[in-house]
């Protein structure tokens, strides 16, 4: 489903990846795991078309899409929900939720997406006319996704899900993201909670200096003895 090629991606003269190839294929989840700084986030923003590589490639369904714009990606079927939430604080829950409607398609099936979205998520349906920003951490990040599945994806990059959240939080975003997955929607993860991430993937990738250092099934990397060092702390 979607493949990078060796790309280099830039800030300015500093490199933040260098060579990196990925592969997500038709209903996986892959994780992307790393420390702070390796290239994580980059990855998903060369991926949207946030940035673009200086080299090499990115395909989405055996279409190039280096040089695309975010919303001819977005209309393509990939949706990126980033870190930190980024929710629309002055709009309400609804509001933001249909933000992420916004081609002929997702428009035409909104109200269906929307049910589905309050299926995973009851407390936003009781929130609806609430201004986003007046929502907690945990129920931000739930909009977050929401406002993700609104534009239809085949493909949702989640970028930090746990972050900030409460340990009982953690499990239901954790559970929620494979129930989505569960539904046909394949998942590109980047979460510095390394035994969570490796623990709902069917594969991995370990960045590290801006570089893929290792990959393979989500299992092997969970008793690789570098990861193990590295991430878990064992």
């Amino acid at each position: 489903m979607l493949e990078l090629k060796g790309i280099d991606v830039y800030y300015g003269d500093l490199q933040a990846l260098r060579g990196v190839s990925l592969t997500v294929g038709a209903g996986e989840v892959v994780s992307v795991i790393g420390s702070n700084g390796m290239g994580k986030s980059t990855t998903l923003k060369a991926i949207s078309g946030l940035l673009h590589p200086r080299a090499g490639s990115i395909q989405f369904q055996g279409r190039d899409i280096t040089r695309l714009t975010p919303s001819a990606i977005v209309e393509l079927g990939i949706s990126h929900v980033p870190e930190g939430r980024q929710v629309f604080p002055s709009l309400t829950v609804l509001e933001n939720l249909e933000m992420g409607a916004q081609f002929p398609e997702p428009i035409r099936r909104a109200g269906q997406t929307l049910e589905q979205v309050f299926a995973y998520f009851p407390r936003l349906k009781e929130r609806l006319k609430q201004k986003a920003g007046t929502l907690s951490g945990g129920e931000q990040q739930m909009l977050a996704i929401g406002r993700g599945l609104m534009s239809l994806p085949s493909l949702m990059m989640l970028d930090e899900p746990s972050l900030g959240l409460s340990p009982l939080l953690v499990e239901t975003i954790f559970e929620i993201i494979e129930q989505i997955n569960q539904q046909g929607t394949s998942l590109l993860v980047i979460e510095q909670n390394v035994f969570h991430a490796l623990g709902i993937s069917h594969r991995g990738y370990v960045l590290e200096d801006g570089g893929v250092a290792l990959s393979g099934p989500s299992r092997e990397l969970l008793a690789d003895p570098h990861v193990r060092k590295a991430y878990l702390g064992l």
